[in-house]
């Protein structure tokens, strides 16, 4: 039976954290990217029913599981853990890699290719966060809200998960609990996930504070009075400091361009055009004070919108809507996940 083993590797950016089949050494490598609030913990059932021909490996970002836990410049988008990304490849030797990204991770792997289109076999995106960044746009060209970015960043986290988080509450007695909010929107109620405990350790691992997880903020004079910082996860998402919706005049010049999956669950709170934690739809549904009629932000229809601006260029796109699926696609539906995955790498350049 084929196990996944963890190693720690020196970069020439900082020491980071793998899952591997250490049984594989050769092969086309699959390089997973997890999402905010976890770490390559997420990745083991999608790792373990690759085919021999591929070597799986999934990273922890930094902050995250055991990689360093060095701070994070929001300035530069998820620049950060893109270069550490392209790191871990050179000193894997691995030139050209299928990458897989979920949700923040999915945003990771998008400015991955937008910076090294050369380096991508194929691109398999699952419930990725918005091109435009999650909070503080609106319409389907992700134009600001405000010039501050108000509505995204460090300051949207709610306290209590923060808290809980650095707490290591691992109870479900808080709806806020790390616990409860995978079991409500990680996944789809329901089902609770055969790797539950691991999980919730997985998540435990974030480091909190201004450096990491949720990041700094800054009071705005627009609503809903919260702006991003510089600092931290959150504010590396902010439409501030990340935009990738330009993939297609980065591939412009590549012959054959790397295909793009995007897998994600029809029933999806997180990411989502009426996404639950996006302060903008909770004002208009009544749960954030003094909403002024900022409309939320159309995360899915803008990922569509930019995946269709690459296809036009001639870049492959594929997308599959997983029914009563939540966010964590490839922990809820693992065989659809897979399908998708396995026809994805096949078809890669």
């Amino acid at each position: 039976m084929t196990t996944l083993t963890a190693r720690r590797i020196p970069t020439a950016r900082l020491t980071q954290h793998i899952l591997e089949d250490a049984s594989k050494d050769v092969g086309e490598p699959v390089v997973f990217v997890h999402g905010n609030v976890s770490s390559s913990i997420f990745w083991q059932d999608a790792m373990l029913v690759l085919p021999e021909r591929y070597r799986p490996i999934a990273v922890d970002l930094r902050g995250f599981g055991g990689t360093d836990p060095l701070p994070v410049d929001a300035t530069r988008g998820l620049r950060d853990y893109a270069d550490d990304l392209a790191a871990l490849l050179d000193v894997l030797h691995m030139e050209r890699a299928h990458l897989v990204g979920w949700s923040m991770g999915g945003g990771v792997v998008l400015q991955h290719m937008r910076d090294r289109p050369t380096a991508v076999r194929s691109l398999t995106l699952v419930n990725p966060v918005s091109p435009y960044g999650f909070g503080g746009t609106q319409g389907l060209d992700g134009r600001l809200n405000s010039p501050d970015g108000a509505g995204s960043g460090g300051g949207t986290a709610h306290p209590d998960f923060v808290r809980l988080l650095a707490e290591g509450d691992r109870g479900e007695e808080s709806p806020l609990s790390p616990r409860a909010v995978l079991a409500s929107y990680y996944v789809k109620l329901p089902l609770r996930p055969e790797r539950e405990d691991e999980n919730v350790e997985s998540m435990l691992s974030t480091r909190v504070g201004d450096d990491h997880y949720p990041g700094d903020s800054r009071p705005s004079r627009a609503w809903p009075g919260v702006a991003p910082g510089t600092r931290g996860v959150l504010n590396c998402l902010a439409p501030t400091h990340f935009r990738v919706d330009d993939l297609d005049i980065a591939v412009a010049g590549l012959p054959v361009k790397p295909p793009v999956t995007w897998v994600r669950g029809e029933d999806d709170m997180i990411v989502s055009d009426t996404s639950l934690f996006d302060l903008a739809h909770l004002g208009a549904i009544g749960a954030m004070p003094g909403w002024d009629g900022t409309p939320a932000q159309p995360m899915v229809g803008q990922t569509r919108h930019v995946l269709g601006r690459y296809a036009r260029v001639g870049g492959r796109v594929r997308e599959v809507t997983v029914p009563t699926a939540g966010h964590a696609v490839h922990v809820e539906r693992p065989k659809e996940f897979g399908e998708a995955l396995l026809e994805t790498l096949a078809e890669g350049v």
